[in-house]
This record gives structure tokens, sequence and C-alpha cells, in this order.
């Protein structure tokens, strides 16, 4: 269940979330100066206000992980999808926490 303004409950990802992954790849390489061959959106958790703000946790390889800080416009707004901030040396249990 989520909190109102909050982030919801950690969920598995959807093709929608591998698609906004898709979207600020580019982006997320250049930040971290690597290119990621492997690159799978696994969890996701989703916050609803003026657009969808999204963490996002990605295998990126082995035990290998990232999490991203997303946000997603309305589409009145214009839909664009921009990346807020990248973690990396993240593991499959590290949690999703606002960042």
């Amino acid at each position: 269940m989520s909190v109102p303004g909050g982030f919801s409950e950690t969920k598995d990802a959807t093709k929608e979330t591998q698609k906004l992954c898709d979207q600020v790849k580019p982006e997320v390489e250049v930040k971290r100066g690597k290119k990621f061959k492997e690159y799978v959106a696994v969890k996701y958790s989703k916050q609803i206000g003026a657009g969808a703000n999204f963490l996002i946790k990605v295998h990126v390889g082995g035990d290998n992980y990232i999490l991203l800080s997303v946000f997603e416009a309305l589409d009145f707004n214009g839909g664009a999808v921009e990346l807020k901030d990248v973690q990396e040396n993240k593991t499959n249990e590290d949690p999703l926490t606002p960042f």
C-alpha cells in the first residue's frame, strides 16, 4: 500500500518501466563513464504528483545493480522523461528508497 504523496510499494518491473530505462540509458552511461552491455529493469517504485517519479533497480551484469531516479512529465506537459540521479554499487537486496 502506498502512502499519499509517497512512493508505492516495490513492484516487479514492466515493459513500460524498461522503456523508461531505455530512454535514459545514454545519459546514464555518460554520467557513469561506462557502457552497460546488460541493462534490465527488475524492480520499481512510483510516486504520483505533477507527473511521476520512479525509482528503478536495473541489473547491469553479474551481481551488479544500479538505481535510477527518473521523472516522467504528464502528457499535457510534454511527457518528457528526465534522469534525476543514478546510484551504483547496489545489490539485488538493496531496497528502493528515495535519493
